[in-house]
């Protein structure tokens, strides 16, 4: 018996299922684009399935539909593919393990990838009816979404007679998104050398954070362990002489790490000072999260004396000043919409490698021009410390149409559904709406989704309420004519 079974509507939990037992990490879809090719063949839909393994599939209109507008659906096939430490599982492998809470559906120890595995059954479920009236739907499901938007950056949509798109990635019901920013992934990479050394080890972590989706919470000013654990080291090595021996943090770009682990060596008389400025900082962190982020802790674990191959002095401190200088989080708020972040940026992962120190950022702007000097502010640090910069993934932002008759319609079926309209916001994260709109013209885009909470993250929840409500909200816009 599947987990999901009995739950409403009865397709879309069982193709979302079915989708979970595929993993469909970024850069890990092809099972997954693969499976929706043998759906459509099975169904007799015609279907697109470019290199990249983004795929389009379009279905005739019902009787009666034949003269109405055709509406695209778009969603994203891959997810945030995170899992709790030491947690028994090989997410490039195995399915997730689902399992319902009340109204919650969740994954046991890592993400769910409702963000967007609910737009894909959408998607399969509208595919596969027989009975739902509809006007020629053309479904494109782009890949590797999370980490660039690649995918729907590379998708050829020649084939396509739509003009009207509804984009089911957003999180959260009762929100009617018509415009979002546009962004860019920056990497950093730093060489350096390594020495052998003696003296005490110890292992230090910054722990217990909520983390996020570096978009849609970056507003909250959670703590960010890996620009915490700058601030850490940077205290530590005015104290006294560190080398870092090991360093990572964070598992995805776009979300806001809950982690980082440094391994470093200092003199063996340094202990006491060790422990006292990691107490003294972790006493600041709590002051200034008590709020925000109230489980933020740092724990440290004495390794013993010995030796070990780590950076040099030189290299050491230069990681150091890198990370201290990184600007983080909120830069700037919009003047034009109140509450709406306008740009900011994430120190996603940091990863020290044998010969090289990786710093990945996702940099989100509304306005094109604020990105560009953010990223370049971010290649002047970098210069100043002598590390390399490359920007990858740089996608437009979707702008606010103040006229469009589809997205009327939508907040009228909303109206006589609900009974009450639907709030209409621009938000900060990013969505594909605006790389599809500079290849569809005149494209009339709107964004909806059902309740999630904490995407990204293994704390991530979907309501089982609220997808069904938002089926049936997509059902009343599908069968409207006007």
């Amino acid at each position: 018996m599947a987990v999901l079974d009995g739950l409403k509507p009865e397709k879309v939990f069982r193709y979302f299922e079915e989708i979970c037992a595929i993993p469909h990490g970024s850069g890990n879809v092809d099972g997954l684009s693969d499976y929706l090719v043998d759906f459509a063949k099975e169904r007799g839909l015609d279907y697109f399935q470019d290199e990249w393994k983004n795929v389009i599939m379009i279905k005739d209109s019902s009787p009666g539909y034949e003269e109405a507008e055709p509406v695209i659906l778009q969603g994203h096939m891959d997810m945030v593919a995170v899992k709790k430490p030491g947690a028994s599982i090989d997410m490039a492998k195995d399915g997730l393990r689902l399992a319902v809470d009340g109204d919650d559906l969740y994954a046991e120890d890592t993400s769910l990838g409702g963000d967007d595995g609910i737009a894909v059954a959408y998607a399969m479920a509208l595919l596969d009816s027989g009975d739902i009236p509809h006007p020629r739907l053309e479904v494109i499901l782009t890949v590797d979404e999370e980490v660039g938007m690649d995918g729907a950056r590379e998708l050829d949509v020649s084939m396509l007679k739509g003009k009207r798109m509804l984009n089911l990635d957003s999180e959260e019901e009762g929100i009617l998104l018509a415009g979002c920013a546009g962004g860019a992934r920056v990497d950093w990479t730093l060489p350096v050398g390594r020495e052998e050394k003696s003296g005490k080890r110890c292992r230090i972590s910054v722990k217990g954070l909520m983390g996020g989706h570096s978009g849609a919470e970056i507003d909250k000013e959670r703590g960010n362990a890996n620009v915490l654990m700058g601030r850490l080291l940077y205290r530590l090595h005015k104290s006294m002489a560190i080398y870092v021996e090991a360093l990572e943090g964070g598992l995805a770009d776009n979300a806001i790490p809950r982690e980082a682990t440094v391994v470093l060596l200092a003199e063996a008389e340094c202990g006491d000072v060790i422990r006292d400025t990691v107490l003294a900082v972790e006493k600041e962190f709590r002051q200034e999260l008590q709020t925000k982020d109230p489980g933020v802790c740092i724990e440290i674990e004495e390794l013993g004396d010995g030796r070990s191959n780590c950076l040099g002095r030189e290299e050491t401190d230069g990681l150091i000043s890198l990370l201290f200088a990184a600007p983080n989080g909120v830069q700037a708020m919009s003047a034009d919409v109140k509450g709406l972040v306008e740009t900011s940026l994430n120190m996603g992962i940091v990863d020290l490698r044998e010969d090289q120190a990786a710093v990945q950022f996702s940099v989100r702007s509304s306005l094109e021009g604020a990105k560009r000097v953010l990223i370049e502010k971010l290649e002047n640090i970098a210069a100043m410390a002598g590390a390399a910069q490359e920007v990858r993934g740089d996608y437009p932002g979707w702008a606010y149409r103040k006229e469009s008759p589809f997205r009327d319609m939508a907040v009228k079926a909303f109206c006589d559904l609900y009974g009450k309209e639907p709030e209409i916001q621009a938000i900060h994260a990013g969505l594909e709406c605006g790389i599809l709109s500079s290849k569809i013209p005149d494209l009339e885009c709107i964004s909806i989704g059902p309740d999630m909470k904490n995407i990204h993250t293994t704390e991530e929840k979907l309501s089982i309420s609220s997808t069904e409500r938002v089926w049936n909200y997509v059902l009343e816009i599908l069968k409207r004519k006007e």
